[in-house]
């Protein structure tokens, strides 16, 4: 039996299958609702112009990410319940990167009208289960409905400080130690895989072809599609005395130099702290690791393990990312390079 999570997102029009077309806004929101999270933060919750959220810290963090369909994902890959996950892991990623704890998401779907409820539904069952998983407390507290050509999906994410400074990208400092918390290359590999070997013979992505690499290549293809990111890390990190800090979602030698240029510094990577692939540890992207730097004389905190130093460099040469001292191209994940124009 087809279930919201799995439903197939353009399924051939039918008169049993209920579209987002065939019911109004209210409607299709009165299907959605009880299956999302209530935020343990909430004061105020959907049905008013906006939602109310308690901030006991008296600041909070809010970031905000957009998925759309073609340069963020493909249709045949990702079942809604997957996307659901994904755009919540994402957010709660970058949450957790400053050292705070998520509280609450707002989420925004635009999609086009014959898209079946039952797609929405998996959707609103991912964004639940992720947040259940990882960031137990955190919730949906509102969003928007809209129509695209396009399924799109933004999510803002707010989290609290818990009387902690947050944990910035610009604090990082020469003899510091560089350590990470989480996966390091499995996502891009996986994303690799889908499209060699996830697409039929004209190149176009293909359900069945992406549903044997998940029986061959699991660990791989999850780390794609469904994200786990160490949400806890981030506030342990900040309690542990991380200068630094960000999430690894464009690839680990962009994301480094990112640190490395805001804190006015170098970093230098230990090539036997990168596994056998070093290439795909320093270019895939989307592994949603947390990179955080540690002053040398810190234990560092359970979950991270250290991958090089900060090292001092000259002005000119802030952000700078060298591999035992030999200079490295700080390539990775750019949206707005690589996407052929296929939606998938």
């Amino acid at each position: 039996m087809t279930t919201a999570a799995d439903a197939p997102l353009s399924p051939p029009h039918s008169a049993a299958i209920e579209t987002l077309a065939d019911l109004s806004e209210g409607a299709v929101l009165a299907r959605i609702f009880p299956r999302l999270p209530t935020a343990s933060a909430q004061l105020l919750g959907p049905g008013d112009d906006a939602a109310v959220i308690s901030a006991p810290d008296g600041r909070f963090v809010v970031t905000t990410d957009m998925m759309i369909q073609g340069p963020d994902f493909r249709l045949a890959w990702s079942s809604p319940h997957d996307l659901g996950w994904k755009a919540a892991a994402t957010n709660l990623s970058d949450v957790a990167a400053m050292g705070a704890r998520p509280t609450a998401l707002v989420v925004a779907i635009a999609a086009p009208p014959s898209t079946p409820v039952s797609v929405l539904e998996g959707l609103a069952d991912g964004l639940r289960d992720c947040c259940e998983a990882l960031a137990p407390g955190c919730g949906v507290v509102g969003g928007d409905l809209s129509a695209s050509d396009a399924l799109t999906l933004v999510v803002t994410a707010f989290g609290d400080l818990e009387g902690r400074a947050p944990v910035l990208r610009s604090g990082a400092r020469p003899g510091d130690t560089v350590a990470l918390s989480g996966r390091l290359g499995d996502a891009g590999i996986g994303l690799e895989l889908l499209f060699r070997l996830g697409v039929d013979s004209n190149g176009v992505p293909d359900l069945a072809r992406a549903n044997a690499l998940k029986l061959t290549h699991p660990t791989e293809v999850a780390a794609q599609l469904t994200p786990v990111p160490p949400i806890a890390s981030g506030p342990i990190a900040a309690l542990g005395g991380a200068t630094a800090m960000l999430d690894v979602s464009d690839g680990l030698a962009i994301d480094a130099g990112r640190i490395a240029r805001a804190s006015g510094v170098g970093i230098d990577f230990d090539s036997s702290c990168l596994g056998e692939r070093i290439e795909v540890a320093l270019g895939g992207g989307e592994d949603h690791g947390l990179l955080a730097t540690f002053a040398p004389d810190r234990v560092l905190p359970p979950d991270f393990r250290r991958l090089g130093t900060v090292v001092a460099v000259s002005a000119s040469n802030w952000g700078a990312i060298t591999v035992d001292g030999v200079p490295h191209d700080q390539g990775g994940w750019d949206p707005y390079r690589g996407w052929d124009g296929a939606a998938g």
